[in-house]
């Protein structure tokens, strides 16, 4: 059992996939081709043996000295100390042409340092161990259909040993090694080689360039532009779809059973990542999200999912992995998402949300972009009263969830303000405005509890439900609004937990069927800042804002979930919503200020 923890790692990627890298200088995940493909290095959710990656020094302590990005790049410089000397390892993935590449270089910084190389390759979730050969200068291991290359520059020797790759080699001073890890189908033949050298010093240039696009110059911008370059990190470039996390089944409670598969793209998170992209100067990634959304959710509306694959695939068929002991003991390991078959009717405002926003920023408009938001909002307005899953993906049985009515009043909000916008498009306005009355009367009268003046989770409910605090950003009712001021009191009290939100009380309830409970939900916790700054509570808002930005990890990263108790990150990492709402909530915060 290793003792890692969540925050211990650290992401590389290429924009189809991504690796985490450890402290102690280990790759424990990486997923190729693609972000959602099976792991060849899965220690991360197992031991050694289902695959890892580490360059260390020979006689090093288990932790690196230090590490950083190299500043506005997903390049990781990685440092050992040690009595003999100091190296740097330099991690990255370059962006690709055809096939995945992992480039590792060492570096020698002073004195002579022995440094050694052990590559574990298991396929398939770490299942499978590979067939390995010589091929010239080259290590190839090969498995069914993946093939992979590994090579080194300068040649240092290579051997065989416990099933796994061993190099051992000395650096001086200034003296560098590369290496470099290559997949490819095992059917075609191998790749043409890159220069590692070449490769580093392009992918540091393009990543800065890229980085100095960022619009934000406030407070905090070097979080905010790490938060972005994770998010672009985490978008799969082929389609523009960005998945919730690199990771699937690290555990929301260490031991327990919420453990889910986040390499998918849901359609929750499109407002927000649009609004960021767009807020922070990235028209063509915000467009290509807005593709994405439309090309996902064509068809019959009947049909619309809250998540898609990559490319926005319907059918991600959950299971388990045995084989796996699961990070820190927790299983099951889980590959796919059952949530997938869920209704969940918040996720229809959502995307008329995002429709309506990329529309009057000025992107561009597809052809059938306003038949496809009107068919959604006829199959709404026959639909919307519906029990549903809600926005949580609970497994306990469907509710009137109050958040999830809310967002049924905010797709027919940005239906008629899209029709009284744009006059040459056609739809049914006067029908549009009655389902958003009636929508707005009904919310008002059973999901709001008079007695503690706050809205509720869920119908007739007392429990509470941090997604009401979204109640003033869509607009539902003005900041002012006393009983807006008093869910966000009433949110802060019962859910609040060490300082930060929890997304509902998982404590005596069964609403989300499951055993155990879980962190504070970051999100949730940007969602508070937000609600507390739009009330004129800034200061309280910045307070808040300040905790957050200090649980980001050494390298500026957050998971899904925070423990207070235990002081630790919980759930699949990096977190692609908790960075959307790190930066939204900096742009709230501060983004007025440069003007200023």
């Amino acid at each position: 059992m290793h003792h890692h923890r969540i925050e211990d790692y650290a992401l590389i990627g290429d924009e189809q996939t991504a690796a985490l890298v450890g402290r102690d200088g280990s790759v424990d995940w990486l997923c190729l081709p693609r972000f959602d493909s099976a792991a060849c290095f899965a220690r991360l959710l197992g031991d050694e043996d289902n695959g890892h990656w580490r360059i260390a020094p020979k006689h090093a302590p288990g932790h690196c000295t230090r590490r950083a990005y190299r500043p506005d790049t997903l390049v990781l410089d990685t440092e050992w100390e040690t009595g003999k000397g100091a190296i740097r390892v330099t991690d990255l993935m370059p962006q690709r042409d055809r096939s995945p590449e992992l480039v590792r270089v060492v570096e020698g910084l002073s004195g002579q340092v022995t440094v050694r190389s052990t590559l574990r390759i298991r396929f398939d979730y770490g299942s499978i161990v590979p067939w390995m050969r010589r091929s010239g200068d080259h290590r190839v291991a090969v498995a069914g259909p993946d093939s992979v290359w590994l090579r080194s520059e300068p040649l240092v020797e290579t051997w065989g040993k416990d099933r796994a790759t061993h190099s051992e080699f000395t650096v001086r001073e200034g003296e560098q090694v590369a290496f470099v890890l290559t997949w490819h189908p095992s059917h075609e033949p191998r790749p043409p080689l890159v220069d590692p050298y070449e490769t580093l010093r392009a992918s540091v240039r393009d990543w800065q360039m890229w980085a100095r696009r960022c619009r934000y110059d406030g407070p905090y911008r070097d979080t905010v532009v790490r938060s972005l370059i994770t998010l672009k990190a985490l978008t799969y470039r082929p389609t523009g779809g960005i998945v919730a996390a690199p990771t699937t089944s690290l555990p929301e409670e260490p031991g327990g059973v919420r453990n889910w598969d986040y390499r998918y793209c849901w359609l929750r998170d499109s407002t927000l990542t649009l609004n960021v992209g767009l807020s922070a100067g990235y028209r063509e990634e915000a467009e290509a999200w807005r593709d994405w959304l439309l090309r996902a959710v064509a068809g019959d509306p009947a049909d619309l999912q809250i998540m898609y694959g990559l490319g926005g695939e319907r059918r991600l068929p959950e299971f388990e992995l045995p084989w796996l002991s699961g990070f820190a003991g927790s299983r099951p390991v889980r590959i796919g998402n059952e949530a997938v078959g869920q209704l969940q009717l918040d996720v229809y405002g959502e995307v008329m949300d995002s429709l309506h926003l990329a529309r009057r920023e000025g992107l561009p408009t597809k052809p059938h972009m306003w038949d496809i938001q009107a068919a959604l909002m006829e199959w709404l307005r026959e639909q919307w009263r519906q029990p549903d899953e809600g926005l949580w993906e609970v497994r306990g049985g469907r509710r009137h969830f109050v958040h999830s009515k809310v967002m049924v009043w905010v797709a027919a909000d940005r239906a008629v303000r899209t029709l009284e916008e744009n006059p040459e498009l056609r739809g049914d306005l006067d029908g549009w405005r009655a389902l958003r009355d009636e929508v707005h009367r009904e919310v008002c009268e059973k999901g709001f509890d008079p007695e503690r003046n706050t809205f509720t989770q869920y119908y007739g409910s007392r429990e509470l439900d941090s997604a009401v605090l979204l109640i003033p950003r869509v607009g539902f009712l003005p900041p002012g609004d006393p009983r807006v001021l008093g869910t966000i009191d009433a949110v802060r009290e019962e859910l609040g937990q060490g300082g930060f939100l929890r997304r509902y009380s998982t404590a005596g309830t069964a609403v989300d069927g499951l055993p155990g409970d879980e962190g504070t939900f970051l999100v949730c916790s940007f969602w508070l800042a937000d609600a507390l700054n739009m009330t004129g509570r800034r200061k309280e808002a910045r307070e808040l804002f300040e905790r957050l930005v200090g649980l980001t990890n050494d390298v500026g990263l957050l998971s899904e979930e925070y423990d207070p108790v235990e002081h630790r990150q919980l759930g699949n990492f990096p977190q692609a919503f908790s960075h959307v709402g790190l930066v939204n909530t900096a742009l709230a915060l501060f983004g007025d200020e440069e003007a200023g």
